[in-house]
């Protein structure tokens, strides 16, 4: 049955929590779900691609992306920018397709008044201590920068009340696991497909 709209998926949460690693394991469970690639202003890290991990920005490219509209959502964190191109996120839910966007807390919230219908979802991790050992086990950042990222962490956590659903991400499969239940309960509501119904009704 195709659907009228696509679901929008928004993964978020603080940084290091495993976001993208859970996405990726997320998207090789289930091809249906499309990934929006974000765009930045932070350098790659290690095996990271353009167009595949990000679309890697200098400041003036993402600034001009800003006035010219062409973000969905955009935040500065420690520094760098981060963003979501709008026409893909867009075209996909009108195509009938679900689309999962990986983004910091800040631009979650920017969407969530944007597309108050989507599903948002908060990443947590199993305890800060866990945290800070993932983001120190990186072996990217410097000490200020860990620190000032665990301050963000703790007011980010506080804004979990602002998400539809909370996901512990202790164990990869088991985080993959809980997000595809929530993304087949959300398709199967009933709000999303009566006026699919109705029309089956008519006809």
């Amino acid at each position: 049955m195709k659907r009228e709209k696509g679901l929008l998926i928004v993964l978020s949460g603080p940084s290091g929590v495993g976001k993208g690693t859970v996405c990726a394991a997320l998207r090789r469970h289930d091809t249906q779900i499309e990934y929006s690639v974000s765009a930045t202003t932070r350098k790659p890290r290690t095996g990271e691609q353009e167009g595949v991990n990000y679309f890697f920005k200098t400041t003036e490219e993402f600034e001009n992306m800003i006035a010219n509209n062409e973000l969905l959502e955009w935040a500065k964190y420690v520094d760098n920018y981060y963003g979501s191109p709008r026409k893909f996120v867009e075209d996909t839910i009108q195509a009938g397709r679900d689309v999962i966007l990986e983004i910091e807390v800040q631009g979650a919230l920017q969407v969530k008044e944007t597309f108050p219908e989507g599903v948002f979802i908060f990443l947590m991790p199993p305890s800060l201590k866990e945290l800070r050992s993932r983001i120190e086990s990186r072996g990217t950042e410097s000490k200020d920068l860990i620190d000032s990222r665990m301050t963000v962490a703790r007011e980010e956590i506080e804004l979990m009340d602002k998400y539809d659903y909370v996901v512990e991400n202790d164990e990869v499969e088991l985080a993959v696991e809980r997000i595809k239940s929530i993304v087949t309960a959300e398709n199967c509501k009933k709000e999303r497909l009566i006026n699919i119904y109705k029309q089956l009704v008519k006809e």
